[in-house]
């Protein structure tokens, strides 16, 4: 066992990066939830990767990006504090879109890391990029690296969706871990409490197909969540009661959609997730609630969780 090795791995990059989709990818299930939505990762995640020779310990870290709000700077501090902690910090770089400014500002601040921290690149979402594409995009970032003084211990293209490159992927982040005992036990995929994953598969379905405005201003509370009692051993269910806060009437109006229907949808889409997660039939209970301008306000932040 004097060979195996585990630590943590931090994914870092400007939103929508594909960090989460990558996370999921290695775990090989779903730990992190994933849309098309800039800042749609809140929590850090960790997902966990059991290998043969390894344990892989993934972080899955909300975006990093200019704040502005309240909710946006300690996002950014959540992100700090993440990779002051962790063995390898792996930064992505969708190959469907050219190394800007804000690459630029993420890998300025992984310039600053202590000496021991590893760091990779990764140039992710290559299903969507031609081999030119890719092969000049690498070169940006390896002139990216040069310029700031880092030196990647690996670049790697990788597509979460098609599965390109991920198990190598795999392969070279374990061998950049230290060598030491798994930190996990076997089967365990996330250290992530289910509340906060269920909450987080909650609003999911509720970003799912919003105007641009809104995905900053939900957040999701469960409230409350258990086996329904005095049901038989063999038909369980699981009940859970949540509360998507939004901070406006109209943004109100726009969740639950036309006489309901958009809450109906996200609830019915919600609950197969949850179902799926928790491997038991679920009911699920929602309600919108305005908690107005809960970004820029501590007191609203605390009790939503940030």
């Amino acid at each position: 066992m004097s060979d195996f090795r585990s630590g943590f791995v931090s994914f870092v990059g400007r939103p929508n990066a594909g960090k989460s989709t990558l996370t999921n990818a290695l775990v090989g299930t779903k730990v992190a939830i994933t849309s098309d939505k800039p800042q749609t990762t809140r929590t850090v995640v960790r997902g966990i990767v059991h290998r043969p020779d390894g344990q892989l310990v993934l972080v899955d870290t909300p975006g990093l990006h200019r704040p502005r709000t309240l909710l946006g700077e300690r996002l950014n501090d959540l992100v700090h504090t993440t990779w002051a902690e962790v063995d390898v910090v792996a930064m992505c770089f969708p190959s469907n879109e050219k190394v800007g400014p804000g690459d630029r500002h993420i890998a300025t601040e992984l310039a600053k890391l202590k000496k021991g921290i590893k760091r990779v690149a990764v140039a992710t979402k290559t299903d969507l990029a031609s081999p030119e594409r890719i092969a000049s995009h690498l070169l940006d970032i390896q002139a990216l690296g040069d310029e700031l003084g880092i030196t990647w211990a690996e670049l790697v293209p990788v597509s979460s969706v098609a599965g390109d490159q991920v198990t190598l992927l795999a392969d070279l982040l374990v061998g950049l871990l230290p060598e030491g005992p798994p930190l996990y036990p076997e089967g365990e995929l996330t250290d992530s409490p289910d509340e906060i994953l269920v909450g987080e598969l909650i609003r999911e379905a509720a970003l799912d197909g919003v105007r641009d405005e809104l995905p900053h201003s939900i957040a999701v509370v469960v409230e409350e969540m258990g086996l329904r009692e005095g049901r038989p051993d063999d038909r369980p269910l699981m009940e859970v009661h949540a509360n998507l806060y939004v901070e406006r009437d109209s943004q109100k109006g726009i969740v639950i959609g036309h006489r309901g229907a958009r809450l109906k949808d996200v609830g019915k889409r919600a609950r197969l997730q949850i179902a799926e997660l928790l491997g038991v039939p679920v009911f699920l209970d929602l309600h919108v609630k305005i908690a107005k301008d809960w970004q820029r306000d501590p007191r609203q932040l605390r009790k939503l969780g940030f």
